[in-house]
C-alpha cells in the first residue's frame, strides 16, 4: 500500500517512543510503501532542523529514508494546485497522485478540500486513523 506522509506527521512518528512510533516501525518492517518526492525530503529535513535544531538528526532520517527498502522515490510532471490556503502542501498531493497512494496522512486541516473534491480523488485520512489502519 503506498502512502503519502505529511512532514507534520514524520515529525510525530520518527523520533518518538509513544505510541504514534508505531508509524515508523510499521514502515521499516514494511507494511507500507513511504512515497516521497525531492521537495517533500527536503521538507522533511527543513522541518526536523527547525524543530529539534539539530542537522545531524535531519541528515539521519534523510539518509534512513534514502535506504529503506520500502521507500519509493517518485517523480511528478503536473501540479494540480488543489490546496488554495497553502500551496506548499501541494508537493504531497502531486505525490500521491503520481503514485497512486491509498492515503495522504496528515495533521493539516488544509488537506480537508481533498475530501471535497472528485477528481482527482485522494483520500485524506489523520495520524489516528492511520494507527488504527495499522494495527488490524
Amino acid at each position: 500500500m503506498n502512502i503519502v506522509l505529511d512532514s507534520n506527521v514524520v515529525l510525530q512518528v520518527a523520533f518518538t517512543q509513544k505510541p504514534q512510533r508505531i508509524v515508523w516501525d510499521k514502515l521499516l518492517s514494511g507494511a507500507y510503501t513511504l512515497c516521497v518526492t525531492e521537495d517533500i525530503l527536503y521538507e522533511y529535513q527543513e522541518k526536523v532542523i527547525d524543530c529539534f535544531h539539530n542537522e545531524q538528526l535531519a541528515n539521519l532520517l534523510i539518509n534512513t529514508l534514502l535506504n529503506c527498502s520500502y521507500v519509493k522515490r517518485v517523480e511528478t510532471y503536473f501540479r494540480y494546485n488543489i490546496i488554495q490556503a497553502d500551496p506548499d502542501d501541494n508537493k504531497f498531493v502531486d505525490c500521491a497522485l503520481a503514485c497512486n497512494a491509498r492515503y495522504i496522512v496528515t495533521e493539516d486541516t488544509h488537506f480537508n478540500v481533498l475530501k471535497e473534491n472528485e477528481f482527482p480523488k485522494v483520500d485524506v485520512i489523520d495520524l489516528a486513523e492511520f494507527i488504527k489502519l495499522l494495527q488490524q
